[in-house]
């Protein structure tokens, strides 16, 4: 027979993917369906998803949209966020 023992089998598995910022809500959960949940179903495993957020913005960000989105990043409990002038 052709079968693989348990040690050839992947022990990882990552992915990215860009989301339709009109359709996050849709595609976030598409992606938990048909990916995510078939990973934490598996003994064991330990699952991480990261939502990576990059917005450039040619005119400048106001500065109550700034100061919305500091506060609203923090309250979110988000690792990392920031504005920079480039």
């Amino acid at each position: 027979g052709g079968g693989r023992p348990d040690t050839a089998r992947p022990k990882r598995y990552h992915g990215s993917v860009t989301l339709d910022q009109t359709r996050i809500g849709r595609d976030a959960g598409q992606i938990s369906e048909e990916v995510v949940v078939h990973l934490t179903s598996l003994l064991g495993a330990d699952v991480k998803i990261t939502l990576d957020i990059e917005a450039k913005i040619p005119g400048g960000v106001p500065e109550n949209v700034r100061r919305t989105v500091t506060e609203n990043s923090r309250s979110l409990n988000f690792d990392d966020s920031g504005f920079e002038e480039e």
